[in-house]
Protein backbone atom coordinates (compact mmCIF):
# COMPACT_ATOMS: atom_id res chain seq x y z
CA UNK A 1 0.00 0.00 0.00
CA UNK A 2 1.91 3.23 -0.84
CA UNK A 3 1.53 5.67 1.70
CA UNK A 4 -0.27 8.90 1.03
CA UNK A 5 1.64 12.66 1.69
CA UNK A 6 -0.26 15.46 3.06
CA UNK A 7 -0.82 18.48 0.89
CA UNK A 8 -1.21 21.93 2.47
CA UNK A 9 -3.80 23.84 0.76
CA UNK A 10 -3.01 27.51 0.72
CA UNK A 11 -5.53 29.61 2.79
CA UNK A 12 -6.81 33.41 2.53
CA UNK A 13 -6.37 35.20 6.25
CA UNK A 14 -9.92 36.56 6.63
CA UNK A 15 -10.89 39.73 5.44
CA UNK A 16 -10.63 42.43 8.31
CA UNK A 17 -13.94 43.76 8.61
CA UNK A 18 -14.66 47.39 7.69
CA UNK A 19 -14.36 48.59 11.23
CA UNK A 20 -10.92 48.12 10.77
CA UNK A 21 -9.25 50.81 9.30
CA UNK A 22 -5.42 52.08 9.03
CA UNK A 23 -4.35 55.51 10.38
CA UNK A 24 -0.50 56.98 10.73
CA UNK A 25 -0.60 55.63 14.17
CA UNK A 26 -1.80 51.91 13.59
CA UNK A 27 -4.69 50.41 13.28
CA UNK A 28 -8.15 51.05 14.95
CA UNK A 29 -11.55 48.81 15.37
CA UNK A 30 -14.52 50.43 15.24
CA UNK A 31 -18.20 50.32 15.56
CA UNK A 32 -20.69 48.34 12.61
CA UNK A 33 -23.86 49.76 13.53
CA UNK A 34 -25.00 49.64 9.58
CA UNK A 35 -28.21 47.43 11.11
CA UNK A 36 -29.99 50.41 13.01
CA UNK A 37 -28.15 53.77 11.51
CA UNK A 38 -26.71 52.50 8.57
CA UNK A 39 -23.12 53.97 9.56
CA UNK A 40 -19.66 52.68 10.89
CA UNK A 41 -18.02 55.23 13.48
CA UNK A 42 -14.73 55.26 14.98
CA UNK A 43 -14.27 56.94 18.66
CA UNK A 44 -11.96 57.96 20.85
CA UNK A 45 -9.10 58.01 18.38
CA UNK A 46 -5.82 60.17 19.61
CA UNK A 47 -4.93 62.81 17.37
CA UNK A 48 -2.54 63.97 19.71
CA UNK A 49 -0.14 63.12 22.79
CA UNK A 50 -1.57 63.38 26.06
CA UNK A 51 -1.47 67.51 27.04
CA UNK A 52 -0.17 66.42 30.69
CA UNK A 53 2.95 67.13 32.48
CA UNK A 54 5.65 68.94 30.73
CA UNK A 55 3.07 69.10 27.75
CA UNK A 56 0.62 71.14 29.46
CA UNK A 57 0.48 74.27 27.89
CA UNK A 58 2.54 73.73 24.54
CA UNK A 59 1.70 73.08 21.64
CA UNK A 60 -0.03 69.38 21.05
CA UNK A 61 2.51 66.26 19.84
CA UNK A 62 1.84 64.04 17.40
CA UNK A 63 0.30 60.97 18.67
CA UNK A 64 2.33 57.48 19.75
CA UNK A 65 2.28 54.36 17.46
CA UNK A 66 1.01 51.45 18.80
CA UNK A 67 1.31 47.57 17.50
CA UNK A 68 -2.25 45.50 16.92
CA UNK A 69 -5.54 47.17 16.62
CA UNK A 70 -6.85 49.38 18.84
CA UNK A 71 -10.17 49.41 20.06
CA UNK A 72 -12.22 52.94 18.58
CA UNK A 73 -15.86 52.02 19.81
CA UNK A 74 -15.95 54.43 23.07
CA UNK A 75 -15.76 58.22 23.54
CA UNK A 76 -12.58 59.52 24.35
CA UNK A 77 -12.49 61.85 27.85
CA UNK A 78 -14.36 64.60 28.10
CA UNK A 79 -11.05 67.79 28.61
CA UNK A 80 -11.14 69.20 32.14
CA UNK A 81 -13.83 71.73 32.76
CA UNK A 82 -16.02 73.04 35.83
CA UNK A 83 -19.22 71.36 36.03
CA UNK A 84 -21.71 73.35 33.70
CA UNK A 85 -25.34 71.70 32.93
CA UNK A 86 -24.13 72.23 29.11
CA UNK A 87 -21.41 69.98 30.58
CA UNK A 88 -20.49 65.78 30.53
CA UNK A 89 -21.05 65.15 34.28
CA UNK A 90 -19.44 62.33 36.25
CA UNK A 91 -20.11 60.13 33.03
CA UNK A 92 -19.28 62.11 30.07
CA UNK A 93 -22.79 61.70 29.06
CA UNK A 94 -26.16 63.24 29.24
CA UNK A 95 -27.34 61.96 32.63
CA UNK A 96 -28.63 63.16 35.99
CA UNK A 97 -24.98 63.39 37.36
CA UNK A 98 -25.15 67.03 34.89
CA UNK A 99 -26.99 68.17 37.83
CA UNK A 100 -25.03 67.36 40.63
CA UNK A 101 -21.70 68.33 39.17
CA UNK A 102 -22.09 71.60 38.78
CA UNK A 103 -19.14 73.91 39.33
CA UNK A 104 -17.17 71.00 40.28
CA UNK A 105 -14.01 69.93 37.93
CA UNK A 106 -15.16 67.12 35.50
CA UNK A 107 -13.52 65.53 32.76
CA UNK A 108 -9.34 64.95 32.13
CA UNK A 109 -6.56 66.76 31.06
CA UNK A 110 -5.81 63.06 28.45
CA UNK A 111 -8.76 64.41 26.37
CA UNK A 112 -7.29 65.43 22.75
CA UNK A 113 -9.16 62.65 20.73
CA UNK A 114 -11.34 62.86 18.15
CA UNK A 115 -15.02 60.40 16.24
CA UNK A 116 -15.17 59.54 12.78
CA UNK A 117 -18.68 58.54 11.43
CA UNK A 118 -19.71 57.44 7.50
CA UNK A 119 -22.23 55.64 5.44
CA UNK A 120 -22.02 52.46 5.84
CA UNK A 121 -20.67 51.45 2.24
CA UNK A 122 -18.24 51.44 -0.29
CA UNK A 123 -17.69 55.01 -1.13
CA UNK A 124 -14.52 56.64 -1.07
CA UNK A 125 -13.86 60.21 -1.31
CA UNK A 126 -17.29 61.25 -0.23
CA UNK A 127 -16.96 65.54 1.78
CA UNK A 128 -15.53 65.35 5.00
CA UNK A 129 -16.89 67.72 8.08
CA UNK A 130 -15.38 68.77 11.02
CA UNK A 131 -17.23 70.04 13.94
CA UNK A 132 -16.29 71.88 16.88
CA UNK A 133 -18.28 72.48 19.78
CA UNK A 134 -19.58 75.53 21.55
CA UNK A 135 -19.70 75.86 25.49
CA UNK A 136 -18.00 79.23 25.77
CA UNK A 137 -14.52 77.90 25.19
CA UNK A 138 -15.01 76.77 29.29
CA UNK A 139 -17.44 73.50 28.49
CA UNK A 140 -18.37 71.16 26.22
CA UNK A 141 -17.68 67.71 25.02
CA UNK A 142 -17.84 65.75 21.81
CA UNK A 143 -20.10 62.56 23.70
CA UNK A 144 -22.95 64.89 24.28
CA UNK A 145 -25.91 63.17 21.94
CA UNK A 146 -26.68 66.27 20.50
CA UNK A 147 -23.25 65.93 18.65
CA UNK A 148 -23.51 62.54 17.54
CA UNK A 149 -22.48 62.24 13.64
CA UNK A 150 -24.73 58.70 12.51
CA UNK A 151 -27.77 60.91 11.02
CA UNK A 152 -25.51 63.55 9.69
CA UNK A 153 -23.41 61.02 8.36
CA UNK A 154 -26.49 58.77 6.97
CA UNK A 155 -28.45 61.40 5.53
CA UNK A 156 -24.71 63.96 3.86
CA UNK A 157 -23.58 60.72 2.43
CA UNK A 158 -20.48 62.53 4.23
CA UNK A 159 -17.75 61.50 6.67
CA UNK A 160 -18.47 63.40 9.91
CA UNK A 161 -15.75 63.86 12.59
CA UNK A 162 -15.81 65.23 15.90
CA UNK A 163 -12.80 66.83 18.16
CA UNK A 164 -12.01 67.36 21.68
CA UNK A 165 -10.12 70.52 22.25
CA UNK A 166 -8.50 72.27 25.64
CA UNK A 167 -10.50 74.01 27.72
CA UNK A 168 -10.75 77.47 29.76
CA UNK A 169 -7.02 78.35 31.06
CA UNK A 170 -5.70 74.54 30.07
CA UNK A 171 -6.50 75.81 26.21
CA UNK A 172 -6.44 79.45 26.63
CA UNK A 173 -3.37 80.90 28.76
CA UNK A 174 -1.20 84.13 28.39
CA UNK A 175 1.31 83.99 31.04
CA UNK A 176 4.84 85.47 29.49
CA UNK A 177 7.00 82.91 31.63
CA UNK A 178 5.68 79.82 30.08
CA UNK A 179 6.63 81.24 26.46
CA UNK A 180 9.39 79.13 25.35
CA UNK A 181 10.37 80.78 21.75
CA UNK A 182 8.81 78.20 19.73
CA UNK A 183 8.02 78.15 16.40
CA UNK A 184 4.60 75.97 16.36
CA UNK A 185 2.53 78.61 18.19
CA UNK A 186 3.00 77.53 21.63
CA UNK A 187 3.88 81.08 22.50
CA UNK A 188 0.24 82.37 21.93
CA UNK A 189 -0.94 80.59 24.78
CA UNK A 190 -4.05 79.37 22.03
CA UNK A 191 -3.68 75.85 23.03
CA UNK A 192 -7.04 75.20 22.11
CA UNK A 193 -7.32 76.85 18.35
CA UNK A 194 -3.70 74.72 17.84
CA UNK A 195 -5.31 71.60 19.20
CA UNK A 196 -8.22 72.93 16.69
CA UNK A 197 -5.48 73.03 14.31
CA UNK A 198 -3.95 69.02 14.89
CA UNK A 199 -7.07 67.68 14.49
CA UNK A 200 -7.51 68.96 10.93
CA UNK A 201 -3.83 68.02 10.09
CA UNK A 202 -5.01 64.30 11.65
CA UNK A 203 -7.89 64.50 8.93
CA UNK A 204 -5.07 65.64 6.23
CA UNK A 205 -3.22 62.47 7.14
CA UNK A 206 -6.01 59.94 7.87
CA UNK A 207 -8.56 60.50 6.60
CA UNK A 208 -8.39 58.96 3.51
CA UNK A 209 -8.55 55.25 4.99
CA UNK A 210 -12.13 56.27 6.32
CA UNK A 211 -13.20 56.78 2.28
CA UNK A 212 -12.69 60.87 3.16
CA UNK A 213 -11.38 63.56 0.74
CA UNK A 214 -9.09 65.35 2.48
CA UNK A 215 -9.03 67.87 -0.40
CA UNK A 216 -12.60 68.74 0.91
CA UNK A 217 -13.07 69.80 4.35
CA UNK A 218 -15.69 71.82 5.77
CA UNK A 219 -15.21 73.05 9.23
CA UNK A 220 -18.28 74.02 11.09
CA UNK A 221 -18.21 75.29 14.56
CA UNK A 222 -20.91 76.29 16.75
CA UNK A 223 -20.83 79.18 19.74
CA UNK A 224 -17.36 79.24 20.78
CA UNK A 225 -16.75 76.75 17.85
CA UNK A 226 -17.56 79.79 15.95
CA UNK A 227 -15.71 81.39 17.01
CA UNK A 228 -12.65 79.08 17.19
CA UNK A 229 -13.47 78.82 13.59
CA UNK A 230 -13.62 82.10 12.59
CA UNK A 231 -9.45 82.44 14.16
CA UNK A 232 -8.55 79.61 12.50
CA UNK A 233 -9.84 81.22 8.96
CA UNK A 234 -7.98 84.55 10.20
CA UNK A 235 -4.47 82.43 11.25
CA UNK A 236 -1.83 82.02 8.97
CA UNK A 237 -1.64 78.41 10.22
CA UNK A 238 -4.44 76.81 8.86
CA UNK A 239 -3.24 77.12 4.97
CA UNK A 240 -4.11 74.16 3.16
CA UNK A 241 -6.26 72.58 6.09
CA UNK A 242 -9.77 73.14 4.93
CA UNK A 243 -11.91 74.34 2.33
CA UNK A 244 -15.46 75.87 3.50
CA UNK A 245 -16.53 77.17 6.73
CA UNK A 246 -19.66 77.29 8.49
CA UNK A 247 -19.61 79.44 11.38
CA UNK A 248 -23.07 79.30 13.94
CA UNK A 249 -23.77 81.70 16.52
CA UNK A 250 -20.35 83.26 17.00
CA UNK A 251 -18.10 86.11 16.09
CA UNK A 252 -14.43 87.50 15.79
CA UNK A 253 -15.34 90.93 16.81
CA UNK A 254 -12.87 93.56 19.43
CA UNK A 255 -14.98 95.85 20.96
CA UNK A 256 -13.02 98.53 18.77
CA UNK A 257 -14.73 96.89 15.78
CA UNK A 258 -18.03 97.31 16.95
CA UNK A 259 -20.77 100.13 17.76
CA UNK A 260 -20.61 101.36 20.85
CA UNK A 261 -22.89 99.33 23.56
CA UNK A 262 -22.07 96.25 21.89
CA UNK A 263 -20.63 93.16 23.55
CA UNK A 264 -17.72 91.95 21.51
CA UNK A 265 -17.18 88.24 20.86
CA UNK A 266 -13.14 88.60 21.25
CA UNK A 267 -11.06 89.96 24.32
CA UNK A 268 -7.74 91.84 23.24
CA UNK A 269 -4.51 90.10 24.62
CA UNK A 270 -4.20 92.29 27.52
CA UNK A 271 -7.85 90.64 29.32
CA UNK A 272 -5.86 87.54 29.42
CA UNK A 273 -2.77 88.32 30.29
CA UNK A 274 -4.79 89.89 33.65
CA UNK A 275 -6.31 86.41 33.61
CA UNK A 276 -2.77 84.73 33.60
CA UNK A 277 -1.12 87.11 36.54
CA UNK A 278 -4.26 87.20 38.38
CA UNK A 279 -4.35 83.07 38.70
CA UNK A 280 -0.90 82.92 39.74
CA UNK A 281 -0.49 85.33 41.94
CA UNK A 282 -4.00 83.58 43.68
CA UNK A 283 -2.33 80.23 43.73
CA UNK A 284 1.17 81.55 45.36
CA UNK A 285 -0.98 83.30 48.16
CA UNK A 286 -3.48 79.94 48.65
CA UNK A 287 0.10 78.00 48.94
CA UNK A 288 1.45 80.40 51.48
CA UNK A 289 4.21 81.90 49.49
CA UNK A 290 2.75 85.27 50.37
CA UNK A 291 0.06 86.77 52.28
CA UNK A 292 -1.83 88.79 49.81
CA UNK A 293 -1.84 90.00 46.13
CA UNK A 294 0.85 92.63 46.44
CA UNK A 295 3.44 90.09 48.04
CA UNK A 296 2.61 87.77 45.59
CA UNK A 297 3.69 89.61 42.24
CA UNK A 298 6.51 90.63 44.28
CA UNK A 299 7.40 86.72 45.34
CA UNK A 300 6.39 85.85 41.65
CA UNK A 301 9.01 88.76 40.24
CA UNK A 302 11.92 86.63 42.19
CA UNK A 303 10.86 83.65 40.06
CA UNK A 304 12.68 82.77 36.92
CA UNK A 305 10.33 81.71 34.06
CA UNK A 306 11.28 78.21 34.22
CA UNK A 307 10.24 78.29 38.23
CA UNK A 308 6.99 79.77 37.04
CA UNK A 309 6.36 76.96 34.56
CA UNK A 310 7.39 74.38 36.75
CA UNK A 311 5.00 75.63 39.58
CA UNK A 312 2.23 75.46 37.65
CA UNK A 313 2.50 72.42 35.63
CA UNK A 314 2.67 70.66 38.91
CA UNK A 315 -0.19 71.93 39.85
CA UNK A 316 -3.50 69.53 40.05
CA UNK A 317 -5.90 71.03 37.37
CA UNK A 318 -8.62 70.58 39.40
CA UNK A 319 -6.79 73.28 41.97
CA UNK A 320 -6.63 75.18 38.65
CA UNK A 321 -10.09 75.27 38.08
CA UNK A 322 -11.26 75.95 41.40
CA UNK A 323 -9.08 78.69 41.85
CA UNK A 324 -9.84 80.37 38.37
CA UNK A 325 -14.00 79.39 39.79
CA UNK A 326 -13.51 80.97 43.02
CA UNK A 327 -11.43 84.44 42.50
CA UNK A 328 -13.79 85.30 39.44
CA UNK A 329 -10.53 84.55 36.65
CA UNK A 330 -13.46 82.60 34.39
CA UNK A 331 -13.95 83.68 30.67
CA UNK A 332 -11.96 82.04 27.72
CA UNK A 333 -11.55 82.44 23.92
CA UNK A 334 -9.05 83.32 21.29
CA UNK A 335 -6.08 85.77 22.18
CA UNK A 336 -4.89 87.80 19.49
CA UNK A 337 -1.03 87.39 20.22
CA UNK A 338 -0.42 88.17 16.86
CA UNK A 339 1.05 85.09 15.62
CA UNK A 340 -1.79 82.46 15.53
CA UNK A 341 -4.17 85.14 15.43
CA UNK A 342 -3.80 88.63 14.52
CA UNK A 343 -4.51 91.14 17.22
CA UNK A 344 -7.68 92.56 14.91
CA UNK A 345 -8.32 89.60 13.02
CA UNK A 346 -11.87 91.52 11.36
CA UNK A 347 -9.03 93.95 10.46
CA UNK A 348 -7.31 91.32 9.02
CA UNK A 349 -9.96 89.65 7.01
CA UNK A 350 -10.64 93.55 5.28
CA UNK A 351 -7.20 93.26 3.94
CA UNK A 352 -7.62 89.93 2.43
CA UNK A 353 -5.61 88.51 4.90
CA UNK A 354 -7.26 85.15 5.47
CA UNK A 355 -7.96 81.92 4.57
CA UNK A 356 -10.88 82.97 2.15
CA UNK A 357 -13.25 79.63 1.49
CA UNK A 358 -16.80 79.50 0.81
CA UNK A 359 -18.89 80.61 4.03
CA UNK A 360 -22.09 80.19 5.81
CA UNK A 361 -22.59 82.11 8.52
CA UNK A 362 -25.79 81.10 10.95
CA UNK A 363 -27.61 82.89 13.73
CA UNK A 364 -30.90 81.87 16.23
CA UNK A 365 -33.77 84.44 16.09
CA UNK A 366 -33.71 84.40 19.50
CA UNK A 367 -29.88 83.95 21.10
CA UNK A 368 -30.09 85.89 23.73
CA UNK A 369 -32.58 83.82 25.54
CA UNK A 370 -29.92 81.56 26.39
CA UNK A 371 -27.79 84.24 27.79
CA UNK A 372 -30.62 85.42 30.32
CA UNK A 373 -27.64 86.04 33.35
CA UNK A 374 -26.42 88.94 30.90
CA UNK A 375 -29.62 91.02 31.17
CA UNK A 376 -28.24 93.52 33.61
CA UNK A 377 -25.37 94.52 30.72
CA UNK A 378 -27.93 95.52 28.75
CA UNK A 379 -30.28 97.36 31.12
CA UNK A 380 -32.29 94.55 32.52
CA UNK A 381 -32.76 94.82 36.56
CA UNK A 382 -31.90 91.04 37.19
CA UNK A 383 -31.16 88.18 35.21
CA UNK A 384 -34.16 86.59 33.48
CA UNK A 385 -34.15 83.19 35.05
CA UNK A 386 -34.90 82.57 38.35
CA UNK A 387 -34.24 79.20 39.15
CA UNK A 388 -30.49 78.04 39.26
CA UNK A 389 -29.62 75.64 36.85
CA UNK A 390 -29.32 72.53 38.60
CA UNK A 391 -33.21 72.79 39.14
CA UNK A 392 -33.80 73.73 36.04
CA UNK A 393 -32.12 70.64 34.84
CA UNK A 394 -34.28 68.47 36.09
CA UNK A 395 -37.03 70.55 35.72
CA UNK A 396 -36.27 69.88 31.64
CA UNK A 397 -35.28 66.13 32.22
CA UNK A 398 -38.02 65.42 33.84
CA UNK A 399 -40.38 67.10 31.55
CA UNK A 400 -43.37 65.42 29.24
CA UNK A 401 -43.41 67.56 26.25
CA UNK A 402 -46.44 65.44 25.25
CA UNK A 403 -48.41 65.82 28.60
CA UNK A 404 -50.59 68.28 29.90
CA UNK A 405 -48.43 70.27 32.37
CA UNK A 406 -48.87 73.01 35.41
CA UNK A 407 -45.71 74.37 34.53
CA UNK A 408 -45.93 78.11 33.52
CA UNK A 409 -43.19 80.47 32.50
CA UNK A 410 -43.74 82.50 35.84
CA UNK A 411 -41.87 79.29 37.06
CA UNK A 412 -38.98 79.95 35.57
CA UNK A 413 -38.83 83.51 34.34
CA UNK A 414 -38.06 86.19 37.14
CA UNK A 415 -41.40 88.06 37.62
CA UNK A 416 -39.94 91.73 37.15
CA UNK A 417 -39.36 90.36 32.92
CA UNK A 418 -43.67 88.97 32.78
CA UNK A 419 -45.73 88.83 31.11
CA UNK A 420 -43.21 88.39 28.26
CA UNK A 421 -44.67 90.48 25.59
CA UNK A 422 -44.82 93.41 28.18
CA UNK A 423 -43.40 96.29 25.33
CA UNK A 424 -39.97 97.43 26.47
CA UNK A 425 -39.44 95.53 29.67
CA UNK A 426 -40.95 92.12 29.27
CA UNK A 427 -38.91 88.79 28.88
CA UNK A 428 -39.24 88.95 25.02
CA UNK A 429 -38.07 92.62 24.54
CA UNK A 430 -35.24 92.51 27.02
CA UNK A 431 -33.55 89.57 25.77
CA UNK A 432 -34.11 90.54 21.85
CA UNK A 433 -31.23 93.35 23.85
CA UNK A 434 -28.60 90.62 24.38
CA UNK A 435 -29.07 89.51 21.13
CA UNK A 436 -29.02 93.28 19.31
CA UNK A 437 -26.13 94.12 21.37
CA UNK A 438 -24.37 90.58 21.35
CA UNK A 439 -24.77 88.39 18.50
CA UNK A 440 -26.24 90.98 15.45
CA UNK A 441 -23.02 93.38 15.53
CA UNK A 442 -20.26 90.25 15.19
CA UNK A 443 -22.56 88.93 12.50
CA UNK A 444 -22.93 92.10 10.65
CA UNK A 445 -19.34 92.77 11.37
CA UNK A 446 -18.42 89.68 9.86
CA UNK A 447 -20.59 89.41 7.09
CA UNK A 448 -19.82 92.77 5.47
CA UNK A 449 -16.30 92.49 6.21
CA UNK A 450 -16.56 89.18 4.75
CA UNK A 451 -18.89 90.12 1.44
CA UNK A 452 -15.95 92.91 0.48
CA UNK A 453 -13.18 90.10 0.13
CA UNK A 454 -15.78 87.31 -1.43
CA UNK A 455 -18.91 86.62 -2.80
CA UNK A 456 -19.88 82.72 -2.10
CA UNK A 457 -21.03 83.66 1.37
CA UNK A 458 -24.57 83.24 2.71
CA UNK A 459 -26.18 83.48 5.78
CA UNK A 460 -29.30 81.69 7.93
CA UNK A 461 -31.05 82.55 10.57
CA UNK A 462 -33.02 79.96 12.75
CA UNK A 463 -36.84 80.95 13.54
CA UNK A 464 -38.18 77.41 14.47
CA UNK A 465 -39.95 77.70 18.19
CA UNK A 466 -42.39 75.24 18.06
CA UNK A 467 -41.73 74.63 21.84
CA UNK A 468 -44.14 73.28 23.94
CA UNK A 469 -45.51 76.00 26.67
CA UNK A 470 -44.29 77.49 28.94
CA UNK A 471 -40.62 76.78 26.83
CA UNK A 472 -41.92 78.18 23.98
CA UNK A 473 -41.73 81.41 26.14
CA UNK A 474 -38.27 80.35 27.95
CA UNK A 475 -36.44 79.88 24.85
CA UNK A 476 -38.37 80.39 21.73
CA UNK A 477 -35.10 80.13 18.76
CA UNK A 478 -32.34 80.39 21.75
CA UNK A 479 -28.68 80.36 20.90
CA UNK A 480 -27.47 76.80 20.01
CA UNK A 481 -31.40 75.46 19.13
CA UNK A 482 -30.40 75.02 15.39
CA UNK A 483 -27.55 72.14 16.07
CA UNK A 484 -30.84 69.49 16.42
CA UNK A 485 -31.89 70.14 13.22
CA UNK A 486 -28.20 70.45 11.83
CA UNK A 487 -27.23 66.98 13.21
CA UNK A 488 -30.79 64.96 13.35
CA UNK A 489 -30.94 64.75 16.76
CA UNK A 490 -33.85 65.19 18.62
CA UNK A 491 -32.41 63.79 22.19
CA UNK A 492 -32.26 62.40 24.76
CA UNK A 493 -30.28 65.10 25.48
CA UNK A 494 -30.48 68.79 27.23
CA UNK A 495 -33.33 71.04 25.96
CA UNK A 496 -34.85 67.50 23.94
CA UNK A 497 -37.63 67.27 26.81
CA UNK A 498 -38.58 70.85 26.37
CA UNK A 499 -38.69 71.15 23.06
CA UNK A 500 -39.24 68.14 21.20
CA UNK A 501 -43.28 66.83 21.10
CA UNK A 502 -45.20 64.30 18.80
CA UNK A 503 -46.84 67.23 17.82
CA UNK A 504 -44.19 69.12 16.36
CA UNK A 505 -42.35 65.75 14.74
CA UNK A 506 -43.43 66.08 11.40
CA UNK A 507 -42.38 69.92 10.81
CA UNK A 508 -39.27 69.75 12.76
CA UNK A 509 -38.01 66.40 10.63
CA UNK A 510 -38.98 68.08 7.61
CA UNK A 511 -36.80 71.18 8.32
CA UNK A 512 -34.17 69.08 9.68
CA UNK A 513 -34.06 67.38 6.60
CA UNK A 514 -33.42 70.33 4.38
CA UNK A 515 -31.16 71.73 6.59
CA UNK A 516 -28.94 68.94 6.11
CA UNK A 517 -29.60 68.65 2.54
CA UNK A 518 -28.42 72.28 2.25
CA UNK A 519 -25.08 71.02 4.65
CA UNK A 520 -24.76 68.26 1.82
CA UNK A 521 -24.77 70.53 -0.89
CA UNK A 522 -22.69 72.96 0.68
CA UNK A 523 -19.85 70.38 1.72
CA UNK A 524 -19.84 69.14 -2.04
CA UNK A 525 -20.47 71.77 -4.64
CA UNK A 526 -19.23 75.26 -1.89
CA UNK A 527 -22.67 76.35 -2.96
CA UNK A 528 -25.67 75.87 0.13
CA UNK A 529 -28.44 75.83 -2.67
CA UNK A 530 -30.35 72.69 -2.38
CA UNK A 531 -34.19 71.55 -3.81
CA UNK A 532 -34.91 70.50 -0.49
CA UNK A 533 -35.13 74.25 0.48
CA UNK A 534 -37.82 74.73 -2.24
CA UNK A 535 -36.19 78.30 -2.19
CA UNK A 536 -33.04 80.05 -4.17
CA UNK A 537 -30.74 81.16 -1.10
CA UNK A 538 -28.64 84.17 -2.39
CA UNK A 539 -25.90 85.52 -0.64
CA UNK A 540 -25.41 87.59 1.99
CA UNK A 541 -26.76 90.10 2.20
CA UNK A 542 -30.52 88.25 1.41
CA UNK A 543 -30.54 85.62 4.51
CA UNK A 544 -32.44 82.16 4.69
CA UNK A 545 -34.89 82.02 7.14
CA UNK A 546 -35.88 78.51 8.61
CA UNK A 547 -38.73 77.61 10.01
CA UNK A 548 -41.45 75.38 10.21
CA UNK A 549 -44.96 74.61 11.20
CA UNK A 550 -45.83 71.49 13.53
CA UNK A 551 -46.90 69.74 10.38
CA UNK A 552 -44.31 71.03 7.78
CA UNK A 553 -40.87 72.88 7.04
CA UNK A 554 -41.89 77.00 6.49
CA UNK A 555 -38.19 77.83 4.72
CA UNK A 556 -38.27 81.71 2.82
CA UNK A 557 -35.89 84.21 2.05
CA UNK A 558 -35.64 87.93 2.92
Amino acid sequence: MTPTTATTVPTTPPAEAPTVRSTAQGKVEGVDDSARSGTWSWKGLPFARPPVGALRWRAPAEPEAWAGIRPAKQFGNPCLQNGRIYGPGANNTYDATIASTLNTPVGSEDCLTLNIWRPASTDEKLPVLLFIHGGSNISGYTADPVYHGANLAKKANAVIVTANYRLGVLGFLNLPQLRVGGTEGDDSGNFALLDNLAALRYIQKNIAGFGGDAGNVTVMGQSAGAINLLALMASPMSKGLFHKAMPLSGGISLASNLPPGSLPTLNPASAYLAQGNGLLLNLLVADGKAADLAAAATYAAGMSAADVADYLRAKDGKTILGTVLAKGLTGSGPIPDGAVLPTDPIAAMAAGQYLKVPTVVGVTRDEGKLFTPFLPLVGGPKPGIKIDDATRFTMMQNFDPDAATTLSSADIIDPVYLPVTTAVSGYDAMTARITNAFMVPSRDNLLNTLKTQQSNLWHYQFDWAQLPPPWNEVYGAAHAFDLGFVFGNFGPSLFSNASFSAANRPGREALSNAMIGSIAAFMRTSDPNSAALGTTWAPWPSRLLLDATPAAASISTL
